[in-house]
């Protein structure tokens, strides 16, 4: 299982929907960032955001697939060459995250921007967007089950408080349970402190395991 687990490295995603704007001589640049699972969501989620600004003169748009970033899109919609959905690709890729739509829609102030120009304000909208939504981490990780009397219950909060571990859920019956979720590569320790922090009295058993989202 050991070496299993180091095939599964962290990868970044963003919490959420998320939107950012962004003003270049009265040009409009705002941007619709969005999580997706693969390529057709991120296309229905790029479609759905051209209809929402049909009246737009350009809705460019980047998108990155797969933990390892397999797959990536991008289109200029109309603007000049490696103006608009390159630079936005590039920011979702300098931010390291993955499995995420970007569409940046502009609004045409009456004034051309110039090459330069035009990459800055795709750039600025796409951060300001990306920024917006947040970005967090998924890890491979092991959910945990404790199980404990409730006289030991005070002492294991407190453990797993100090640790930063957080407690997803709990109840409370005739004993106390724990629903923990950590990296895998802490079972081990965590394991380990839980048994002695309860001079073993501590019942621990894995319940799953796969990506999960961190929160801290």
């Amino acid at each position: 299982m050991a070496e299993n687990k180091k095939e599964f490295p962290p990868y970044k995603v963003v919490y959420g929907q998320g939107t950012g704007e962004y003003e270049e001589k009265k040009s409009r640049f705002i941007a619709s960032v969005s999580p997706v699972s693969g390529e057709q969501e991120a296309l229905a989620f790029i479609d759905c955001i051209r209809k929402k600004y049909y009246d737009a003169r350009h809705n460019c748009m980047a998108f990155v697939i797969g933990r390892n970033k397999e797959l990536t899109r991008c289109s200029d919609d109309g603007e000049p060459g490696g103006t608009a959905g390159k630079p936005i690709l590039e920011v979702l890729l300098g931010a390291d995250v993955t499995n995420v739509a970007v569409v940046v829609t502009r609004y045409f102030g009456g004034t051309l921007l110039g090459t330069g120009g035009l990459v800055r304000a795709y750039t600025n909208a796409a951060k300001r967007g990306l920024e917006d939504a947040g970005i967090a981490t998924m890890r491979y990780g092991m959910e945990i089950t404790i199980s404990i009397d409730y006289t030991d219950a005070g002492r294991i909060q407190y453990l797993l408080g100090s640790r930063q571990i957080a407690i997803s859920d709990s109840r409370y019956t005739d004993k106390v349970e724990f629903d923990i979720r950590i990296p895998a590569d802490q079972e081990q320790s965590v394991t380990k402190a839980l048994t002695e922090c309860t001079c073993a009295r501590a019942g621990i058993r894995v319940t799953g395991e796969g990506y999960y989202m961190e929160t801290r």
